[in-house]
């Protein structure tokens, strides 16, 4: 039998893929900004909203640009959010407890208190309450982005611990997505949506591992849930917790395991096309006549306050109560002051509280406007404060020392937990 060739980790991939495609998004942000304030903003508006058909559903009317990235190809990008929370949980950082404490309590408490400044903010303003959950998402790629900026002044601890924290996030940006932004059901095709996915479950158990089947049952899936009123992107994690996987004990990732293979196929079409074109469409903000009233609106003023303030409170807060009360470890290799300079980076909610601000205010033109203005001033705030707390901070004692030990257990089995990996389940 033929020797296969092993394949790189699927966290090596992460990493690199995700800083380089943030740096690619940030540039996708200001070039929307940029065209959204200049002459070309007419032209970029028909674009992005240009009808092109076909009415997949009534409640969307023709689809046009805008809604094929944001409902169409967005649910490529939860898909692999999926597959990564399933790898994580099975085989990775999160796979045993001692792993997910951590970052399980600083994703809870930093979507709690930026919810929580959010509605002490605006929630007493009429209408506006269904934006809480708005600073509460955090951007990997973004986040990333900056950290690659920052080269080795950014240790990889600090780099596992934002990506580990932004999986749990996302965990729970899709749970609100599915609970409180989903529009009355449709039983019918919630119930053919089901169905699907019980064919889905189904082929897992039987052994099927192609990726060709299970991507067309993920597209009747995508259209079931899209008719249900339950957002379609939440199909593509549902399509992703079906996907058969191979658990790979401390050693790279199976080159026969379809989780795998479709999660390595899917990281650079998400990093360098699917979020970058996100940004772009969604990000440009036309600030002429912008008034400091609107600035200050309680609308954009809750989701900068809670991106900024709420999650560098949230996430730094927790980790310290933990570790002071023994429930958690410190984070090998950085100081105190690198750990909140981190916990500032994730305050860049861009992508997620883009996404999640179109489904809060559907229709009002205004308030979506007012959330993009407070996201790109909350997530540009966190980026610029984090990135100057990351620059100037001393690095830790050990951290030479430290980095080789997690280059060696990345390069060795993508995992950078330094836990010994649970034994596979009979």
């Amino acid at each position: 039998m033929p020797r296969i060739a092993p394949t790189r980790s699927a966290l090596r991939d992460f990493l690199e893929s995700e800083a380089a495609g943030g740096m690619l998004l940030i540039f996708a942000a200001i070039l929307a900004m940029i065209v959204a304030n200049s002459g070309l903003y007419e032209a970029y508006s028909h674009f992005i909203h240009a009808e092109t058909g076909p009415v997949l559903t009534d409640k969307l009317g023709p689809m046009t640009i805008h809604l094929w990235i944001n409902d169409g190809l967005m649910a490529i990008f939860f898909l692999l959010v999926g597959l990564e929370i399933k790898r994580e949980f099975v085989d990775g950082r999160l796979a045993s407890w001692e792993r997910r404490v951590l970052p399980m309590i600083a994703a809870a408490a930093g979507m709690a208190v930026p919810a929580a400044l959010y509605m002490m903010s605006a929630g007493d303003t009429p209408g506006l309450a269904q934006g809480w959950a708005i600073p509460a998402a955090t951007d990997i790629a973004f986040a990333m982005g900056v950290l690659a900026l920052l080269g080795k002044r950014a240790p990889t601890s600090l780099k596992l611990f934002l990506v580990t924290v932004a999986i749990v996030d996302d965990m729970g940006a899709v749970a609100i997505i599915a609970l409180f932004y989903t529009a009355e059901i449709n039983v019918t095709a919630l119930g053919a949506g089901a169905a699907i996915l019980a064919v889905m479950y189904a082929m897992n158990r039987m052994g099927v591992k192609s990726l060709v089947i299970y991507l067309l049952f993920f597209l009747l899936l995508w259209y079931a849930t899209l008719l249900s009123g339950v957002h379609a992107t939440i199909a593509g994690v549902l399509a992703a917790m079906t996907i058969p996987f191979e658990r790979t004990i401390a050693a790279p990732d199976s080159p026969t395991s379809p989780l795998h293979r479709l999660e390595h196929a899917l990281h650079p079409w998400v990093a360098f096309a699917i979020v970058p074109l996100f940004g772009f469409a969604n990000a440009g903000v036309n600030l002429g006549g912008l008034t400091t009233e609107q600035i200050f609106a309680p609308l954009p003023l809750g989701i900068a306050a809670g991106l900024f303030f709420g999650k560098q409170i949230g996430i730094f807060g927790s980790v310290w109560l933990s570790v002071k009360l023994g429930i958690a470890s410190k984070l090998r290799g950085a100081t105190w002051l690198q750990i909140y300079g981190v916990s500032m980076l994730c305050g860049i909610g861009f992508t997620m509280s883009l996404f999640i601000g179109g489904l809060a205010f559907p229709g009002n033109v205004l308030l979506i406007e007012e959330a993009k203005i407070g996201i790109l001033m909350g997530s540009l705030a966190a980026a610029l404060a984090g990135f100057a707390v990351l620059r100037f901070a001393p690095p830790h004692r050990d951290q030479e020392e430290v980095e080789q030990k997690v280059a060696a257990e990345i390069s060795r089995d993508g995992d950078a937990a330094g836990i010994t990996r649970p034994e596979p389940s009979k």
